[in-house]
């Protein structure tokens, strides 16, 4: 193997790797709609640069139902009707743990998430945030 092979973190951590999935997973058992899971997935690869990440997520949500318009206007979400308010809330949060950029204030992204969302649904959002994270670093630093 070369010195700039990608790393295969499923065999080199397999305990880690497993409980990134059972992480995933509980996440998803939340109760949030799938199809806002796909969004935010796509997005948070999206502004990642993680290539394999968006390829599986648009193919998911296509698979799931999707709409190949939404797909498309993803990127420019704040600029079309095509997503509701509580989709909005949860893709400027999104965005937001993503990019970390110095000075967004987080409270009245907060409550933005408050009026569309339960506090479980907020804390299993910001979770599924941290794990697409997670993930797109992994297949970053793979491919």
């Amino acid at each position: 193997m070369s010195d700039t092979a990608g790393f295969r973190h499923d065999k080199n951590v397999p305990a880690v790797y497993q409980a990134f999935i059972a992480a995933e997973q509980a996440v998803a058992a939340a109760g949030l709609a799938p199809s806002l899971l796909h969004l935010l997935k796509l997005r948070a690869s999206q502004l990642n640069d993680c290539a394999f990440c968006v390829k599986m997520h648009s193919k998911e949500a296509r698979d799931d139902g999707e709409t190949n318009e939404r797909l498309d206007r993803l990127t420019v979400w704040r600029h079309v009707a095509d997503y509701t308010p509580a989709e909005k809330a949860a893709l400027a949060w999104t965005e937001a743990l993503t990019q970390l950029p110095a000075k967004v204030d987080l409270a009245p992204l907060r409550a933005d998430l408050r009026a569309h969302y339960s506090e479980v649904e907020a804390s299993a959002l910001t979770a599924l945030v941290a794990m697409i994270n997670l993930w797109n670093r992994l297949g970053v630093s793979a491919h």
